[in-house]
């Protein structure tokens, strides 16, 4: 089993709230954290709307570290991407609706020395959706950044 050490920046919310861990199975554990500190940190407000309506993006404190950077590619690519095989050619992509994240990703992307493309198109609730699409060295970029979609 495999549990990460939460960043430096947020060392401060796991010491000073109340963190709990839950076991799902021999691989995965549930971690969450109540505090009133995560909008200072993430830099978006609970109850102003949703994360499309604040137009979130990454904070400058993860865009200044590498490490950070590495860590927030691959929770997002994680969440919210995903890793496939086209005409033989391994790729990976990210999908987002948030046009400040999408171009947020971008620059990480580029950052950790990589070159992504994105294709942008209306969906069908007419909300703009980002796909930042990593063809080629994608096996390089999913081996660096640590990519596990099992």
């Amino acid at each position: 089993m495999r549990v990460q050490v939460p960043p430096l920046a947020l060392l401060y919310i796991w010491i000073k709230n109340t963190v709990s861990l839950v076991k799902r199975n021999d691989k995965y554990i549930d971690i969450s954290c109540c505090s009133n500190e995560w909008e200072n940190f993430l830099g978006w407000r609970v109850g102003y709307g949703s994360k499309y309506e604040q137009n979130v993006s990454v904070p400058k404190w993860i865009r200044n570290n590498k490490k950070l950077v590495l860590l927030c590619l691959r929770g997002l690519f994680e969440t919210d991407g995903s890793v496939y095989f086209d005409r033989k050619y391994k790729m990976a992509n990210f999908v987002t609706t948030i046009s400040k994240l999408a171009g947020d990703v971008m620059d990480l992307i580029s950052q950790v020395g990589f070159r992504a493309n994105m294709q942008i198109l209306e969906s069908r609730n007419k909300k703009t959706k980002y796909t930042i699409r990593i063809s080629r060295n994608a096996e390089k970029f999913i081996k660096t950044v640590g990519i596990n979609k099992s």
